[in-house]
């Protein structure tokens, strides 16, 4: 009881504190609101309207302090950022609590139904806290931005003042249906219950989530204006100043990071108990956590490069100047160094399901494509991580005729990248078709006329892919990027074909032997747990790169910092400073872990890990446990 009351006081004091900053935020920032007389046009939708917000402040108000001679910019960097990895925590995990609850009222098994519901609820209890240590992190951030910042946030909070009550509205409700679903868990247990249980589940998703499209209002609107004149001032429609160039592609860019960022630190999690775990029914539960949140993660992944192109699309649609900043000027490097993260996320995520095969009788058939798997990931891999442009000197330029190598260069640009990323996508998602096939046996009727209709819908898609990206070589730039779309819609179509194909050839399907979790090896583990890290790290990275995008401007050609000491960070500085969020972030985590499950067994059913004998038993009524 002191435990809760602990957690419900800090809750209630925390949201609080946050909606009054919010509420100050325009009375600080504004003072009384502005009216002008004379229509001006929108700079992105370019309609007329009546000024009714502040001017953007002018180069003598952007020159800002320093706590002695420290950069305040770098704190705020490193709050921010803890800010930004714990609101995408929280917002993965009443997702993920609300997906196995789901998952848990609609299997047929019991003891299955017991552990989504367990592993629910002890993720939603991590939630709760981390709401809590989120809204503290953000309080402390929006105080700085007040202190650090003020002209800045005089403008955006006169320019978004319409906006805040419906941000504190929804971070209250947020908070409180939280609390409502994790304290309510047992007492609507009752099957009737628990229905409406998982109601209230859905219910704080949609909360969170409108959260996160409030959130991304302003940065899309500071790297993107919309809804404002040439002199920054907001015209009065509500709607152009939400619905920026970049904030539709921002939204689905970032919600799938959150995704990806918050079962990233699930599979750390699961990979520190299982490596700490003193028992074999201890270690096969979180090898089973493991494999589940690692699939959760991996959706979320599949489409990710796909949200970047469409965000990056929409980056050189409004600014082509920005658009060659990031992705061939100041900032290119570090898409290099993003490249080589995602290329070692797949095959990362290839090697853990192919050693995952050794927890499975039969996986031993699979073996021998492995290798050959592996050859065209890492051609792929490679064509992926090429540069348009390597480091030479002025010597070196001027004897090749420019800075694009006549060679290499044809693998650097983006039709090339294109196709092997999604190639590497492909591949993966062939990998698990095998692993779904490891330990079973088909006998559905037509096993060759699937087999030969999955292997023509990945050649030709594969085919596709690869002609589309030969072709843009043949087009102009501006129509080459294009073609991102008819290969995202290719890889999807390919993926999600073969995944109901292939589930359709598994029924009634022998199966030689249960799923034997906790016999993964150890290297598989270790794989697992540096995915973890890599999913972190590249969205660190990936949200220093969109913020550098806009070089010396708060908001893009209207608000400029002018400070003396204000810079652009190096490669080398910005992965310090990612590698230090990272790692004070899993601290932090880790210590909520700690603090939520101490002298907490797992619910791990009593069907578990009973064996299912005897081997090559007929399974038309029930799947094998994976």
């Amino acid at each position: 009881m002191r435990r809760r009351s602990w957690m419900t006081g800090s809750m209630i004091a925390v949201v609080v504190c946050v909606t009054i900053l919010a509420a100050l935020v325009p009375v600080i920032g504004n003072g009384p609101s502005l009216s002008f007389a004379e229509g001006t046009a929108d700079l992105y939708f370019g309609t007329e309207g009546t000024p009714q917000g502040p001017p953007a402040p002018g180069p003598h108000e952007t020159v800002y302090s320093r706590i002695g001679s420290f950069d305040s910019r770098l704190l705020v960097w490193f709050v921010t950022q803890q800010h930004t990895y714990f609101g995408g925590f929280v917002l993965a995990l009443p997702l993920f609590c609300a997906l196995l609850e789901f998952a848990g009222l609609i299997t047929k098994k019991p003891a299955l139904s017991l552990r989504y519901d367990g592993l629910a609820r002890d993720l939603a209890k991590v939630a709760l806290l981390a709401l809590s240590v989120t809204a503290v992190v953000g309080s402390l951030m929006l105080s700085m931005f007040i202190y650090f910042y003020p002209s800045f946030m005089k403008y955006m909070g006169g320019t978004f003042k319409s906006f805040m009550p419906a941000y504190a509205i929804v971070f209250v409700g947020e908070a409180l249906l939280l609390i409502v679903y994790y304290y309510s868990w047992n007492r609507m247990a009752e099957p009737g219950l628990k229905w409406i249980h998982a109601a209230i589940g859905i219910l704080t998703n949609i909360f969170g989530t409108s959260l996160l499209l409030l959130a991304n209002a302003w940065s899309a609107f500071m790297m993107a204006p919309a809804g404002v004149d040439a002199q920054g001032r907001f015209l009065g429609n509500v709607w152009h100043l939400l619905h920026s160039a970049l904030w539709n592609p921002l939204n689905v860019h970032r919600f799938l990071a959150d995704i990806m960022s918050g079962g990233a630190v699930v599979l750390a999690y699961a990979c520190y108990r299982f490596f700490t775990s003193k028992t074999s029914e201890e270690r096969a539960y979180y090898d089973w956590v493991g494999y589940i949140f690692l699939f959760v993660t991996v959706c979320a992944l599949l489409p990710m490069p796909i949200a970047g192109y469409w965000l990056m699309r929409s980056v050189y649609a409004f600014s082509q100047s920005m658009g060659v900043t990031m992705m061939g000027g100041l900032l290119t490097w570090l898409f290099v160094v993003q490249a080589l993260l995602i290329g070692a996320l797949l095959l990362g995520i290839n090697y853990y399901i192919w050693q995952s095969m050794a927890r499975i009788k039969g996986g031993e058939r699979y073996q021998s494509y492995y290798q050959f798997l592996l050859g065209v990931l890492t051609l792929a891999l490679f064509i992926w991580l090429t540069p348009h442009t390597v480091l030479m000197s002025g010597a070196e330029v001027k004897a090749m005729g420019g800075a694009q190598h006549p060679v290499v260069g044809n693998y650097g640009v983006m039709s090339a990248k294109n196709g092997a990323v999604n190639v590497m996508i492909l591949i993966t998602a062939l990998s698990f078709l095998y692993y779904r096939r490891a330990n079973r046996t088909m006998t559905v009727s037509w096993v060759k006329t699937g087999n030969l209709l999955i292997g023509t819908l990945y050649t030709v898609g594969l085919v596709n892919v690869i002609w589309l990206s030969i072709y843009g070589f043949y087009l102009p730039a501006k129509v080459r990027v294009g073609l991102s779309s008819p290969q995202a819609f290719t890889t999807l179509t390919v993926i999600l074909a073969g995944v109901v194909i292939n589930r359709f050839m598994l029924r009634g399907s022998i199966v030689h032997g249960p799923v034997q979790w906790g016999k993964i090896s150890v290297r598989g583990m270790v794989g697992l747990f540096g995915l973890a890290a890599a999913f972190t790290w590249v969205m660190g990275l990936m949200g220093y790169i969109r913020s550098s995008g806009r070089l010396s401007w708060h908001v893009s050609e209207l608000m400029a910092d002018v400070s003396p000491w204000a810079f652009t960070p190096d490669l080398e500085f910005a992965a310090k400073m990612v590698t230090l969020n990272m790692i004070v972030f899993w601290g932090a985590v880790f210590a909520l872990f700690w603090m939520c499950q101490r002298g907490q067994q797992p619910v791990m059913g009593e069907e578990f890990f009973e064996e299912q004998a005897p081997a090559l038993a007929p399974s038309s009524s029930q799947e094998a446990s994976s």
